[in-house]
């Protein structure tokens, strides 16, 4: 199982760290992601960390989100700085491993002022 947590309500150009906790091991995963929905529009891609620790991000939040992983805690995280807006979103994370595809709860976060 994975539970995002972290959101809330933040000002424009404020900061906020987004977790994911698994309850077992992360090791095992080919890579870990986090995905957005804002309203009224599809849910997104934006960030991955791969197994081996590399890092991909969408060209929208590129520069202002940092995904990490600690392997002990069984969590990934998502530093988001410059929030905007635009960011207003519910942040899921999901897992994937050579099977299947686990998705957890999301966790809203508003940005507004």
């Amino acid at each position: 199982q994975l539970q995002a947590s972290g959101g809330g309500l933040v000002q424009p150009g404020g900061s906020l760290r987004l977790s994911c906790a698994a309850s077992g091991s992360i090791v095992s995963f080919l890579a870990m992601n986090w995905y957005r929905q804002g309203p009224g529009k599809q849910r997104e891609w934006i960030a991955r960390v791969r197994q081996g620790g590399t890092t991909d991000y969408s060209d929208t939040v590129k520069g202002r989100f940092t995904v990490s992983r600690d392997n002990a805690k069984n969590t990934i995280y998502l530093q988001m700085i410059s929030l905007k807006p635009e960011d207003t979103a519910v942040y899921y994370c999901n897992a994937v491993s050579t099977t299947r595809t686990y998705w957890g709860p999301g966790t809203l976060v508003t940005v507004s002022s």
